[in-house]
């Protein structure tokens, strides 16, 4: 087991059992992290400092194949294994805890966790973020941080493949 990646029952045993001061406020976030790059760490280190404990839900392999679609002449995602990119995030200063979920949003995790702080890119609306309504009914609120550092897994890899040619 890698230190601080949980499955979904034990972050909400661990959430119930330990001291909620420990916790709480929790703010989630959720995502790919295929290729992490200082945007994500940026990001990650924002939506910290908005709360007392980070919780990071990571795509699973399965579910990023569904919302990335291979492009044609570039590889399938992720390019990175799903436990590789936990072990990674859950490394971070800022994350205190990784979840893989499996589904294409992060509701499930939502409905669950009942994060006091829920939080994406600024390249996102409020109003189209599936997981909207879920945070609200648990009582949450949205914060969208600023993107800081513009980049993309996709970009990256597109830079590398021109290299190569």
């Amino acid at each position: 087991m890698i230190s601080n990646v949980y499955t979904l029952k034990e972050l909400e045993r661990l959430l119930a059992s330990d001291d909620p001061d420990k916790w709480r406020p929790l703010v989630f976030t959720n995502g790919c992290f295929d290729i992490l790059h200082c945007g994500h760490v940026r990001y990650l280190q924002a939506a910290k400092n908005l709360g007392r404990s980070l919780v990071v839900g990571l795509n699973s392999d399965a579910s990023v194949q569904a919302i990335k679609p291979q492009q044609p002449g570039l590889p399938p995602r992720p390019i990175v294994p799903e436990n590789q990119r936990a072990e990674v995030l859950a490394a971070l200063k800022p994350v205190d805890a990784v979840v893989i979920f499996s589904e294409i949003t992060a509701t499930k995790l939502i409905n669950i966790l009942k994060p006091d702080i829920y939080v994406k890119g600024g390249d996102y609306q409020v109003e189209t973020l599936p997981e909207a309504p879920a945070v609200i009914a648990g009582g949450g609120k949205i914060s969208l941080i600023e993107i800081e550092v513009p980049s993309s897994t996709s970009a990256i890899v597109k830079r590398i493949l021109q290299l190569g040619t």
